[in-house]
């Protein structure tokens, strides 16, 4: 086994359990579900008609609201009000049930249904850069932002609702600019469990109602303040069990793991980083951090880009290609 874990986090050195859960990071087991109708975030109707579901026969507001609420480790941080939406609570009570009798067997970053890879042969690679704010850092890595401005590299950016609420102007900044692709990085920066597991001494979500609240409540804050609501989500430390995974798809949201871990968690250093990325295969999703300027993630990037572009690499935003396990 070797002797270096790498981390998806945000700069967070490992634990022992963090280590047992980065090597044994899914379980062997199946769970059946049974469907349930998909809300689809990405197929809001205009914001004068409501939807029906199936589901409970319930009418559904196209952006269904629910109240954030912060952390105890982040008390001071607000972030816009968004109302509670009495119509959404039916659908949430349907999910909670729906789920209730159900026990998770799987857990880690390469559980069925998390998004991997591009779906192409062509010579391309998606750059993603979480910002997961919070004791995680709230920090703007300007250096390496600019620098995919001023070289024209697209890039999706997943977001975290505390890193928003410390950067507001930044955001706006970043969500008006085209080159980039805004993506939803969770509420309290969470992995995405029923059971309250932690990765990487991070508490998981509790049960499916904190599944719901950890994914819903900051996209619907990002399609408040950008008009346009996310579709992908990337948890907190990217670890899922399946059940989250589930409940992620039946809200419509597509879940973006990674197959290039970029810089750990914005633990490796200049070389580190751009041997990851350099060598990164036609397809690729890399994972790197814009939320630590005093770390060398953006000089890593800068060295590896030039390098990737010799070879003949384009770089896409995830919503231009499909996904792939």
């Amino acid at each position: 086994m070797s002797a270096m874990i790498t981390l998806a986090g945000c700069g967070v050195e490992p634990s022992a359990e963090g280590v047992e859960m980065a090597v044994a990071s899914t379980s062997a087991g199946t769970t059946t579900l049974t469907p349930i109708p998909t809300l689809a975030p990405s197929a809001v109707p205009p914001a004068n008609t409501t939807l029906t579901t199936p589901m409970s026969n319930s009418i559904v507001s196209p952006v269904a609201t629910l109240s954030f609420h912060p952390s105890s480790e982040s008390p001071t941080v607000k972030t816009v009000d968004i109302e509670a939406d009495p119509a959404f609570a039916s659908v949430e009570q349907s999910l909670i049930a729906r789920y209730a009798s159900v026990s998770p067997t799987k857990w880690g970053e390469r559980v069925p249904g998390v998004k991997t890879r591009l779906h192409t042969k062509d010579k391309v690679i998606a750059l993603t850069f979480d910002a997961c704010g919070g004791k995680e850092g709230s920090d703007y890595d300007e250096k390496l932002i600019q620098y995919l401005i001023q070289e024209q590299i697209p890039a999706t950016l997943f977001i975290n609702a505390r890193w928003i609420a410390a950067n507001p102007s930044t955001f706006q900044d970043l969500a008006s600019n085209p080159l980039f692709e805004i993506e939803n990085h969770g509420t309290e920066h969470r992995p995405l469990s029923v059971t309250g597991k932690p990765a990487y001494g991070i508490a998981g979500t509790k049960n499916v109602k904190e599944v719901i609240h950890e994914m819903k409540d900051n996209a619907d804050q990002i399609e408040k303040l950008t008009g346009k609501r996310p579709l992908f989500f990337r948890s907190g430390t990217a670890f899922y069990d399946e059940i989250a995974v589930s409940v992620a798809h039946d809200l419509g949201f597509e879940l973006a793991g990674y197959s290039v871990l970029g810089d750990a968690g914005a633990t490796y250093n200049t070389e580190q980083v751009y041997n990851a990325i350099s060598k990164a295969p036609s397809g690729s999703i890399v994972l790197a951090h814009m939320n630590h300027p005093e770390k060398d993630t953006a000089e890593g990037v800068i060295k590896a880009i030039p390098q990737l572009r010799k070879l003949g690499y384009n770089f896409v935003l995830l919503a231009a290609l499909e996904l792939i396990e």
